[in-house]
């Protein structure tokens, strides 16, 4: 079930039916990260040359042995703070497109299905801007194990495995039930809802390809809801 959603998924990521929302969610996606380079890098300048320069009295920070060293601390910095926000940033970037993602999938894979419907347009700026913070705090917590090994690749995925899990799986069953019926479902199948973000968080270990994480786990997560949907209504069938 899972392995088949995130073939079918990945599958569809260079599509022609996909390329349209491929382009937007990449171009948001990149747009983004930009944005939050410049961004932590206006920070770390703020919070970190002072404190140089105080230690570097008369020398411009950019030269000399310490300052080389300083230089290669901040681009080190800079990068993993980028690398912690890729998953925020793929969170917040499917909440804005997984509707346009699911109508793909839907109309592609399921054209003699009941398509779903949009999540409200408020309630999912809500949602994302939600699980932003959560993936966030989560990937902070993770940060700080870094410097242990194993257990920092161990949280890495542990981590983002269960957020992205569940609330990419909760985004794609909003389509077809209410919200507290989502989270029902979700923790009704809560070991394939992890095993799933756990493929996820693999996807979003890959560099570069990590670009592609909003549209290949939306993809991948409505897939998966109508497998889990599917099973469930198998019991019920059978006793009719």
């Amino acid at each position: 079930m899972i392995l088949d959603a995130a073939r079918i998924a990945a599958g569809q990521l260079f599509s022609a039916e996909f390329r349209t929302v491929f382009l937007k969610t990449l171009g948001l996606t990149l747009l983004t990260l930009v944005a939050l380079w410049f961004g932590i890098r206006e920070v770390f300048d703020w919070l970190a040359w002072p404190w140089i320069d105080a230690m570097l009295p008369g020398l411009p920070s950019w030269t000399g042995w310490l300052g080389l060293i300083a230089a290669i601390i901040a681009g080190i910095g800079l990068a993993l703070g980028l690398a912690l926000l890729i998953a925020p940033v793929t969170a917040i970037v499917a909440g804005l497109f997984l509707d346009d993602v699911a109508e793909v999938v839907e109309k592609t894979n399921y054209p003699a299905e009941r398509p779903g419907q949009p999540v409200p347009a408020l309630r999912s700026l809500v949602l994302a801007i939600k699980f932003f913070g959560i993936v966030i705090l989560g990937n902070l917590l993770a940060l700080l194990l870094m410097f242990i090994p194993i257990v920092n690749i161990g949280a890495f995925f542990l981590v983002n495995g269960y957020l992205l899990g569940r609330e990419f799986f909760e985004f794609a069953a909003m389509r077809f039930r209410s919200e507290q019926d989502a989270k029902d479902l979700r923790r009704r199948n809560a070991g394939t809802v992890f095993m799933a973000g756990l493929v996820i968080a693999a996807f979003l270990a890959v560099p570069i390809l990590n670009l592609l994480t909003p549209l290949f786990a939306a993809a991948m997560m409505v897939h998966l809801h109508k497998s889990v949907s599917a099973a469930e209504r198998r019991p019920e069938m059978a006793r009719a």
